[in-house]
């Protein structure tokens, strides 16, 4: 039977980067998919030219998270209405209004009113890391655990990388790559520290049937990810490869448990 599924993401592009092919795979099976976005990534780096005369980061952000979530079938986006608090150790951690600087109930509170009015079975957040640190993703895993405490929703999810596996693709892309057509943004795979290890994967999600709905979503994002990033300039076939697979950790879970599916 049909659910919804809520997703929580820190800033616009985060959502395209680590869950779109589950979203898109969740609205192919019918089920309802929400979007909320914790800020408009008001301190997200763009590129000189880019922005039209007088546009904001944040709306020119705004307007591409529309974009990727109509390619993915999402039914609705919303926003908690905090502003981006930039990278570990800026001043713009702490400013007015600042996601990380939030309380986290009160943050949680707004998420817990939309999974109470979704009726969300299942919600997803990052794990405690938030990937790599940033405060914001930090802030989304506190914010995400405590909000479905609040709404009693009965499944959570914390988006996560597996690091070993990515560590693996990597050096084999670089060991296999002609000359010249490795991109320069590629991680270096020995100081890559995004994610978890994998025995801590609970739920590893197969997306590759829609991975041309991820490069949409992930394309729709230009002013984060261009063209000729990392994310985008491999081949259609590389590319579904590259990022057909996403994976969790279900919170609550038995020792030992494998999934391959949220619902």
């Amino acid at each position: 039977m049909p659910g919804t599924l809520v997703v929580f993401h820190a800033h616009p592009d985060d959502e395209a980067i680590l869950t779109a092919g589950t979203m898109a795979r969740a609205a192919a099976e019918g089920h309802r998919v929400v979007l909320v976005v914790a800020t408009r990534g008001d301190h997200g780096e763009v590129a000189e030219g880019v922005l039209e005369p007088g546009e904001s980061l944040a709306e020119r952000r705004v307007v591409e998270t529309g974009r990727a979530a109509d390619a993915l079938g999402v039914a609705r986006v919303d926003y908690l209405g905090y502003v981006d608090s930039g990278m570990e150790g800026e001043p713009s951690n702490e400013a007015d209004g600042s996601f990380w600087s939030a309380d986290v109930d009160e943050a949680a509170g707004r998420l817990a009113a939309i999974l109470e009015r979704e009726n969300a079975e299942v919600v997803t957040v990052y794990d405690e890391r938030g990937g790599y640190g940033h405060p914001d993703h930090v802030q989304v895993h506190r914010v995400g655990v405590r909000a479905a405490e609040l709404a009693g929703t009965p499944r959570v999810y914390e988006a996560t990388i597996d690091r070993d596996q990515v560590r693996k693709m990597i050096r084999q892309a670089r060991e296999q790559g002609e000359p010249g057509t490795v991109p320069d943004d590629m991680p270096d795979p020995e100081s890559f520290d995004v994610g978890v290890d994998s025995e801590r994967i609970t739920t590893t999600v197969d997306v590759t049937a829609f991975a041309a709905q991820k490069r949409a979503a992930m394309a729709a994002h230009a002013s984060q990810i261009p063209a000729d990033s990392f994310f985008l300039s491999a081949p259609v076939g590389e590319f579904a490869q590259n990022f057909g697979t996403e994976w969790f950790i279900r919170r609550g879970a038995a020792p030992g448990l494998s999934e391959t599916w949220l619902f």
